[in-house]
C-alpha cells in the first residue's frame, strides 16, 4: 500500500493558518428560559465584524440571488420588532384563529425549539421579503412549515424550511441530484418560495391570503372553490372558500402566529430577541470541498456547516455547482484565508492509494472504512475491475456525517432509486410491523424498510398506513397519474361515492380534506387518486352487501313516502334492510321521514 503524505503536510500548514486566526471565533449564546419563556440561541455580535474580502465575488449559479452585505437603514431593537413593523395581513376577529394561537401558547417548547433554529435563517429572509415589499407575515411561514427544521421531510415528500415538492422546486430552479438537493438549500429555496408565492398572489388578484392558502393546497385547489363560489352568488374571500381541512387551518395558523409575535406577553410568552443581524453571508469555493475540511478552514464545527448548508447531504459539495458555502459572518474572512493554502487533494482531504493485485473496490473500500459508492464518485469508476498499478483517490479520513445528513441522504436515494422502479401498494392492519408485512410478502424487513425510507428499528407503522413494495426489473420513469374527480350527485354520501369508486370511505375523505360522516352537496367535486384505486379495497361490509351483484346493480334514488318503513321499502327493491342501512349510514332504529332521500342499489333485473 502506497499512500502519499500531502494530506498530512498541508494539515500542519492549516493547523499553523488556524492558529493564527483563532481569534474569530462564535460569540456566546444566551441561556434558555426555565418557565414559558421562548429562548432561542442568540449569537451576540462582534463588535467589528470583519467582512469578507471584496475580490470573493460568488460564482454566479442559478437560481440563489447574493446574500446582502449592508444592513438596513432603519435600525430595530431585535429582528423582530422589525418583523412587526412590516405586517400587512388583515387581522379578522375569528374563533380559529384565536384557537390556533392559544395552541402554540400552551406549547411554548415548540416555539422555543423553532425560533431557536429560526435564528440562522431569519434575518435573511426577513431582508428579501422587504426588498420584495412583501408581507413580513411571510417570514413566520417556515415556522408552520417546518419549525424552521432545515432537513425536515414530509409524508408527502417535501423538504427544507419551505417544504418544496420535488416537482414544485424543479419547476422554480431548485437543482436535485446525489450530491445536492436545493429545496434544502436556506438562499436558493427562499429565493424560489418568494417567487412562488408572489406569482400566486398575482394569479389570484392581489389577494394574499388566497396566495397562503394557494402555497399550501395549490392554485388549481383555490382556483376550483372560487368558481364554485361565484356559481352559487357567495363570497370569494378565503373565510368563504371550500377548501381541504389543513388548508382551512393554514391560514389561520399562520395569522395566529403573528398575533404571538405581535403581542407575546398577551399570552404569557417571551421572546428573546434576535440580532436585526446577518448571521452567515455566502462565500465561493471556486470548485468542489470537502465539507469536514471547509469546516476547519471556517473554524467552525461539522454540525454547525451543515445547519448552514443543508442542500449538501454528502461528505462534500457537489462537483458541479453551486460553488458557494453559507459560513457565519465572522468566519468567512477566516475560511477565504485558509483556503487558497490547499491544494487540489487537500480540499477533498483525500489520498492516493495505488491499485494492487487481488484489490477489488469493495476490499479497498474497506481497508480505508469508506462506502464503494463513494470510492465509485470519486474516482469516476461505474463499474468492472480496478486495474493493477492505477493510483485512485481514497479518504484521507473515515467520514462521519451527522445523523439528519445521514438520514436526508438516504432519502435523496430512496427517492431516486424509487423513482426507477415498478411499485404496488399494501395496506397496514392492525397490529402489523415491518417484519410481519415482510414476510406476507416474501421480502426481507431491511428492504422493506428501503423501499419506504424508513428506521428498521424505531418505525412504528399506523392501520391504515400505505407501503410501496417495488418491483424487481428496472422500467422507465413513472410520470405521477392525474387524479379523477367526480360530481356529487343528489343524494350522495361519502359512502355510496366509494363504493361505487371501490376506495375506503376514510380514504376519499382523507384525500378531501373531510371527515368520514360530512354531508355532501350536489354539485361538489371530490378527487379519486390512483394510489386509492391501485389499493382496490373497499369496506368490508360493503364486499360482502355487493358480492355476486356487483356488476348488474343500478342506483337508485328513492323517495319516501308518509307510511313507508324501511322493512316495505327493502320487499320492493328486493334487498335487506341492513344493506339501506349501510348504503345511507344509518343507524338501525333510526327513522325515516316522509321526503327523505333514500340510496338504493337495486337489481338491474329487478
Amino acid at each position: 500500500m502506497a499512500i502519499s503524505a500531502s494530506w498530512a503536510r498541508g494539515a500542519l500548514g492549516v493547523l499553523g493558518l488556524l492558529a493564527l486566526t483563532a481569534c474569530a471565533t462564535r460569540g456566546p449564546v444566551h441561556p434558555v428560559a426555565a418557565t414559558r419563556v421562548v429562548s432561542p440561541p442568540v449569537v451576540a455580535p462582534k463588535p467589528e465584524p470583519t467582512p469578507p474580502p471584496a475580490a470573493a465575488a460568488p460564482v454566479p449559479q442559478p437560481p440563489p440571488a447574493p446574500v446582502p452585505a449592508t444592513q438596513p437603514q432603519l435600525r430595530y431593537a431585535n429582528l423582530f420588532a422589525r418583523i412587526r413593523a412590516g405586517f400587512q395581513l388583515p387581522d379578522p376577529d375569528k374563533p380559529v384563529i384565536a384557537e390556533e394561537a392559544r395552541w402554540y401558547a400552551n406549547h411554548p417548547q415548540f416555539l422555543q425549539r423553532a425560533f431557536g433554529r429560526a435564528d440562522m435563517y431569519l434575518y435573511y429572509i426577513v431582508t428579501q421579503l422587504q426588498a420584495r415589499h412583501m408581507p413580513l407575515e411571510l417570514a413566520l411561514l417556515p415556522v408552520i412549515e417546518s419549525a424552521f427544521q432545515p432537513f425536515a421531510y414530509s409524508w408527502a415528500r417535501a423538504a427544507g424550511i419551505w417544504q418544496f415538492t420535488s416537482g414544485t422546486g424543479r419547476v422554480f430552479g431548485l437543482k436535485q441530484d446525489w450530491w445536492y438537493d436545493g429545496r434544502r438549500d436556506v438562499v436558493a429555496s427562499t429565493q424560489a418560495a418568494l417567487n412562488y408565492l408572489q406569482q400566486l398572489h398575482d394569479q389570484l388578484g392581489g389577494h394574499w391570503l388566497l396566495a397562503i392558502a394557494a402555497y399550501n393546497c395549490g392554485v388549481v385547489n383555490v382556483q376550483r372553490a372560487i368558481r364554485y363560489n361565484e356559481a352559487h352568488g357567495r363570497p370569494t374571500d378565503f373565510w368563504h372558500l371550500l377548501l381541504p381541512r389543513q388548508t382551512e387551518l393554514y391560514v389561520p395558523q399562520l395569522l395566529a402566529m403573528a398575533r404571538l409575535v405581535q403581542d407575546p406577553a398577551h399570552y404569557g410568552l417571551s421572546f428573546s430577541p434576535i440580532p436585526d443581524q446577518p448571521y452567515f453571508t455566502q462565500v465561493p469555493t471556486n470548485g468542489q470541498i470537502n465539507l469536514e475540511v471547509a469546516a476547519r478552514l471556517a473554524g467552525i464545527s461539522s454540525d454547525e456547516i451543515y445547519q448552514l448548508n443543508p442542500a449538501f447531504h454528502r461528505w462534500a459539495t457537489d462537483p458541479t455547482g453551486p460553488f458557494y458555502l453559507l459560513l457565519p459572518v465572522d468566519s468567512a474572512p477566516v475560511f477565504a484565508q485558509n483556503l487558497v493554502a490547499l491544494t487540489a487533494d487537500e480540499r477533498m482531504g483525500v489520498d492516493r492509494y495505488v491499485v494492487r493485485h487481488g484489490d477489488t473496490v469493495y476490499s479497498v473500500a474497506r481497508r480505508f472504512r469508506t462506502s464503494t459508492d463513494l470510492l465509485r464518485r470519486l474516482n469516476t469508476l461505474p463499474g468492472g475491475r480496478l486495474v493493477v498499478g492505477e493510483q485512485i483517490e481514497v479518504p484521507a479520513t473515515a467520514y462521519h456525517l451527522p445523523q439528519n445528513v445521514l438520514v436526508a441522504a438516504r432519502q435523496a436515494d430512496h427517492s431516486r432509486w424509487r423513482s426507477h422502479f415498478r411499485f404496488r401498494v399494501v395496506r397496514v392492519h392492525q397490529g402489523d410491523t415491518l417484519w410481519a408485512i415482510a414476510q406476507r410478502h416474501g421480502i426481507s424487513v431491511r428492504r422493506l424498510a428501503q423501499m419506504n425510507g424508513l428506521s428498521l428499528h424505531h418505525t412504528v407503522l399506523q392501520p391504515g398506513e400505505r407501503l410501496r413494495l417495488y418491483a424487481d426489473g428496472r422500467v422507465g420513469r413513472f410520470a405521477r397519474p392525474a387524479f379523477r374527480v367526480v360530481s356529487v350527485r343528489p343524494g350522495d354520501s361519502l359512502w355510496s361515492i366509494a363504493v361505487r369508486n371501490h376506495v375506503s370511505v376514510h380514504a376519499l375523505a382523507r384525500a378531501n380534506g373531510l371527515r368520514p360522516g360530512q354531508v355532501l352537496r350536489p354539485g361538489e367535486r371530490l378527487r379519486i387518486e390512483p394510489a386509492m384505486a391501485a389499493v382496490r379495497y373497499a369496506p368490508s361490509r360493503a364486499r360482502r352487501l355487493l358480492a355476486g351483484v356487483a356488476r348488474s346493480v343500478h342506483r337508485v334514488i328513492y323517495t319516501v313516502r308518509s307510511g313507508d318503513t324501511l322493512w316495505q321499502i327493502a320487499q320492493h327493491f328486493q334487498v335487506r334492510v341492513a344493506q339501506i342501512l349501510s348504503w345511507n349510514e344509518m343507524k338501525l332504529r333510526q327513522p325515516i321521514l316522509a321526503g327523505q332521500k333514500l340510496m338504493i342499489l337495486a337489481d338491474s333485473g329487478g
